[in-house]
């Protein structure tokens, strides 16, 4: 699949790390080969993660990412290394760019093992607990005279690779050995191919209201129509206005209908019970989430009180409206279906709390606009901290009363409630 075919979120994410001027952005200008990142003598040039999509083969698509030394320091200094450290729950594969000549000891041996810095061997620690396939490169090999030089080959691995990013010396090498540590995450995923056959009716019911993008479809509707698609599905596609004739117009039932989960009130009321139904955040929910644990966070809407702290989560950053699902449909419903007033926190995009202790309950979007590890980064925070999490769409349909009925495709979870 061509690169421009593949949005940001579902692209393999390579991070680079590494100490200031170990040479980060010289080696990520050029791997991509184009001029992305800042260079510069100066320690902490690169001040923010730095993004670039560009294609591996026969890996694909990618997203890589340049990342503030692990080492700065001062007020600024720390708040970079926190950006470096976040990137960390994003990423599948991670490069740890280190400077060839600080690997030299005293005895002219080049030694990892006891030459990598505590904040580097830190870095690796938290790749191999985060389970990243990660690759160590040694750049700068430019700098060091090779032929008065011992190796120590005990302390060299498979992981490992030797780079010049000013001569570009085994720059081809890095990418053929990052497809190979990232071919794991080359396996295929589905959003929906288990529950549909070839031939199977689909029809999706798409609203256009004022949320609605102007002359596009939201990512989670463009990523289930190309499934259907691609499983020689009979595609239907309609507003949720025109559904009851839709619905009329077909010869026999459809397999299964999937609703834009706003209108689910009016949906659930049109299609018989003996046709399946879900919606598009509930799909992304068990696609890029945990749809268990989503589930299991729904029951606590009803334990809410006057007063309780609800954290709603946006993962993109549109423009709110003044009819906006997160932070006017959602409280409305709420308030009007347990009559309660609590007391909401709102944020988008990249911003999500490590301290959830005193939150009662996580409503997050359908994360179409974040990858899977971060999706899944903030679910296990949660977890963590005991903090029940729930999506949209699971939240919509449980306040509706039909989440049992939106969770039948789905027979891993279907009976946990």
């Amino acid at each position: 699949m061509a690169l421009n075919d593949v949005v940001s979120s579902e692209r393999i994410h390579i991070g680079f790390f590494g100490l200031r001027n170990a040479g980060k952005s010289s080696l990520v200008n050029a791997f991509t080969n184009q001029e992305i990142a800042l260079v510069s003598d100066v320690k902490g040039t690169t001040t923010d993660a730095v993004k670039k999509s560009m294609e591996i083969l026969p890996l694909g698509p990618c997203l890589i990412i340049d990342t503030p030394g692990i080492d700065d320091e001062g007020e600024l200094g720390i708040k970079r290394v926190e950006v470096a450290k976040r990137i960390l729950e994003e990423v599948d594969i991670a490069i740890l760019v280190v400077d060839s000549s600080k690997m030299i000891d005293e005895n002219n041996i080049f030694n990892v093992e006891n030459n990598l810095s505590a904040l580097e061997l830190e870095l690796i620690k938290s790749f191999e607990d985060k389970d990243i396939p990660y690759i160590i490169v040694f750049n700068k090999v430019d700098t060091i005279d090779l032929n008065n030089i011992k190796v120590n080959k005990d302390t060299i691995k498979d992981n490992y690779i030797f780079v010049s990013s000013t001569k570009k010396i085994n720059i081809v090498q890095l990418r053929e050995k990052v497809s190979l540590f990232g071919k794991d995450n080359t396996k295929p995923k589905y959003i929906l191919k288990d529950i549909i056959n070839t031939g199977d009716d689909v029809i999706l019911v798409i609203p256009i209201d004022e949320s609605a993008p102007k002359g596009r479809l939201i990512l989670p509707q463009q990523l289930v129509l190309r499934e259907i698609l691609d499983n020689n599905c009979i595609l239907h596609i309609c507003q949720d206005t025109e559904l009851d004739k839709t619905l009329e117009l077909l010869k026999n039932p459809p397999k299964l209908v999937i609703t834009d989960s706003q209108v689910f009130e009016k949906v659930m009321k049109i299609v018989p019970e003996n046709i399946l139904l879900t919606s598009f955040s509930i799909l992304m929910a068990r696609y890029r989430g945990d749809l268990k644990t989503l589930v299991e966070g729904a029951k606590v809407l009803e334990e809410l009180k006057d007063g309780d702290k609800v954290y709603i989560s946006e993962a993109c950053t549109h423009h709110r409206q003044c009819n906006d699902i997160g932070t006017v449909k959602l409280p409305k419903w709420i308030e009007n279906k347990y009559h309660i007033k609590p007391e909401y926190l709102f944020t988008s995009g990249i911003e999500f709390p490590k301290d959830l202790s005193d939150v009662k309950l996580v409503i997050h979007c359908g994360g179409c606009m974040i990858n899977e590890k971060e999706m899944k980064y903030r679910i296990n925070l949660a977890k963590t901290q005991n903090i029940p999490i729930v999506n949209y769409g699971i939240a919509i349909s449980y306040m509706n009363g039909i989440l049992k009925r939106t969770l039948e495709p789905f027979k891993d979870v279907y009976n946990i409630l």
